[in-house]
């Protein structure tokens, strides 16, 4: 049995994802969207930076089951990318923004998917 707060926590990682996803339609691409300092970039930093902040409380809540449907370099990269967003905010690399949203986004989506299912 999973546990509700849990499954909370995976359904706001999915949310923070369309989110995004609708930033980024909203703007016709992922440059378009992140060029919009004073919006959307600002709105996409903080979505990426709430998917760590799920995942750092599924880890201290210790829910391996759920964790052990993504991979541990989603879950490590999404919380070192938050501590680059949260200790240097105009430092940003809008190119690793651009790579995390291309590729690993996708991927987590699918596992959170997958995480929601088991729990059924």
């Amino acid at each position: 049995m999973c546990d509700p707060k849990a499954l909370h926590r995976i359904e706001t990682i999915l949310k923070k994802i369309g989110f995004i996803d609708t930033i980024i339609q909203k703007h016709g691409s992922i440059e378009n969207a992140l060029a919009d300092e004073a919006e959307s970039r600002a709105a996409i930093l903080m979505h990426l930076t709430s998917i760590a902040e799920q995942f750092d409380k599924l880890l201290h809540n210790g829910e391996v089951e759920l964790l052990a449907y993504f991979d541990k370099q989603d879950i490590k990269g999404s919380y070192d990318l938050r501590n680059f967003i949260a200790h240097d905010y105009e430092g940003v690399d809008l190119y690793i923004v651009e790579d995390v949203i291309t590729s690993r986004l996708p991927i987590i989506e699918k596992s959170a998917k997958k995480a929601l299912e088991a729990c059924g």
